[in-house]
């Protein structure tokens, strides 16, 4: 499905991904992780051809994506959709809008800026809307939404492309614990019920583990592992993070459960000194 071949990026003599090798032969969900700078979002973007890479390859369906220009690169950007931390919507456009804009490559210029889109489009856009549990907010601005609201809103806008693949960088880095999980599950339901490969950036392992089939460790550019996520040791976590003994996944935990554990151990640890 999706062969990456010892994909390189250079940024002068700083190397942020390394001969980066995957390959993914069957629609999965995939995690990333790894701490600030280990490459995971340069490697997405490169993927997505947002970055150009300075070697390797990129093979799907029997194409080097890395060798595609003009009208190809953006029909490959539009099968291989991306989804960012900071939602990248427009504040003050409603709802409904932005997930049309989803659709951008298919239509003119002109009918853009003036928001002339199909009926069957709107519809579509509603729909999709309804199945991530926002349909209501559809004529709002974007901008009077919550964080983890407008990540679905984001979530919606890259479904209306219709990818194969879908890129998501840090998705839930800015969200509370509760919009973290309702996030997650959404990614999750689109990889089983579509069936459509989803990798995603993420900063902890809980998340990993729970909602992911396979997890990739970067370091300093490389991947230092990919493996199933019950391989994911705190062992192999500190590896990846280059971490000593004191490391403790409970400090980056989005996890609720775990949240009120921690802070019940630290009220009872306050309440005997």
């Amino acid at each position: 499905m999706l062969h990456i071949k010892k994909l390189t990026k250079r940024f002068g003599e700083n190397v942020a991904v390394d001969s980066a090798t995957l390959e993914i032969d069957k629609p999965c969900m995939i995690g990333i992780i790894g701490r600030s700078g280990a490459g995971k979002s340069t490697l997405l973007r490169m993927i997505n051809r947002l970055t150009d890479a300075s070697d390797g390859e990129i093979l799907f369906g029997g194409r080097d994506v890395t060798k595609l220009k003009g009208r190809d690169k953006r029909a490959w950007q539009a099968d291989c959709a991306m989804i960012f931390q900071q939602f990248n919507l427009v504040p003050r456009m409603d709802v409904v809008s932005n997930v049309l804009h989803g659709t951008l490559n298919r239509h003119s210029t002109l009918a853009t800026m003036f928001n002339l889109f199909p009926i069957a489009d709107i519809h579509r856009a509603i729909d999709i809307l309804d199945r991530l549990g926002i349909a209501e907010h559809a004529p709002k601005r974007a901008e009077a939404l919550s964080g983890g609201q407008q990540q679905r809103v984001a979530i919606a806008r890259a479904l209306m492309q219709d990818p194969s693949i879908i890129l998501a960088d840090e998705p839930i880095a800015s969200l509370d614990p509760m919009n973290a999980q309702v996030v997650m599950q959404a990614l999750r339901r689109i990889h089983e019920e579509d069936g459509r490969t989803v990798i995603a950036n993420l900063h902890t392992l809980d998340t990993a583990r729970r909602y992911c089939d396979r997890v990739v460790g970067m370091r300093d550019g490389r991947i230092v592992f990919d493996g199933l996520p019950e391989q994911l040791t705190t062992g192999v976590a500190r590896e990846i993070y280059g971490a000593d003994a004191s490391f403790s996944e409970e400090a980056t935990s989005t996890e609720i459960e775990t949240l009120d554990a921690t802070q019940k151990a630290l009220m009872e640890a306050e309440a005997t000194i």
